[in-house]
């Protein structure tokens, strides 16, 4: 089964913008949730694979429509989730 990540030889999307001098964050949270993924596969509480394929389940529409950081901190989320290490109400600062 494809997953919308596959999108090897479609067409109908634009050209991949290239920002030259691009820093490797581009606000604050970004790096944070880099440095979360990291501390959450170094501490064994998902592996890479797992990381992955979370990305992966993401509903189309809401993979299409969010940045690199924003897919992995949907993830992280995600997997805490299912994981049993938070609820969606914690998460959600509740």
């Amino acid at each position: 089964m494809s997953r919308i990540n596959d999108v090897g030889g479609m067409m109908g999307f634009p050209a991949i913008a290239e920002e030259p001098d691009e820093p490797a964050f581009h606000a604050d949270w970004e790096a944070h949730v880099l440095a979360l993924n990291a501390a959450l596969i170094r501490r064994g509480v998902y592996n890479l694979d797992e990381f992955r394929d979370a990305i992966e389940r993401m509903p189309p529409d809401a993979y299409l429509s969010s940045s690199y950081y924003e897919k992995w901190f949907t993830a992280i989320t995600t997997l805490l989730v299912e994981k049993g290490i938070a609820t969606p109400e914690e998460l959600a600062g509740g």
